[in-house]
Formats: structure tokens, sequence, C-alpha cells
């Protein structure tokens, strides 16, 4: 339990030393829940640029040890057309 709260306020740590971005928050946040959704640590997160939007590439490690990708789409976009 302690280590999870660590990890956040590591992550939270993270988040506040970057630029400041939609962008940045949107990534961080899929890839929290990605982690969350699939009981693992988040080993690396990145946007790419696919077909004609962004989508956030989530490298993940399962509790298993298997290394498991999950790719979430961008939509941060279609929020800010509101």
């Amino acid at each position: 339990m302690r280590q999870i709260h660590l990890q956040t306020m590591v992550m939270a740590l993270l988040v506040l030393m970057l630029p400041v971005s939609a962008h940045a928050v949107e990534l961080e946040e899929a890839a929290r829940q990605a982690a969350k959704q699939n009981n693992a640590k988040v080993l690396s997160a990145k946007t790419i640029r696919q077909n004609n939007g962004r989508t956030h590439e989530i490298k993940l490690l399962t509790n298993k040890g298997v290394v498991k990708t999950v790719r979430v789409p961008d939509n941060s976009k279609k929020k800010k057309k509101r």
C-alpha cells in the first residue's frame, strides 16, 4: 500500500515538473487508468500520431512479469471543441 502511495506521489511530482499543457495531463491520466485497469506498473508512455489523430501508447508491466502495450485514443481535441 505504501509503495502505491509513493508511486502516486512521484508521478504527481513528475507531472508538476512538466510544462503545463492539456496534452501532458491527458497522457498522464491515460497512463494511470491503464495501469489501474490492468493491475500493472507503467514502464513508459508517449503520444504518437496515427492516421488523422493522436494515440497514447502506454507500456505496462503486469504482476506476472509480462510487458503489455495499451493504446488509448487522445480525445483532448474533442473535449476542447465543446
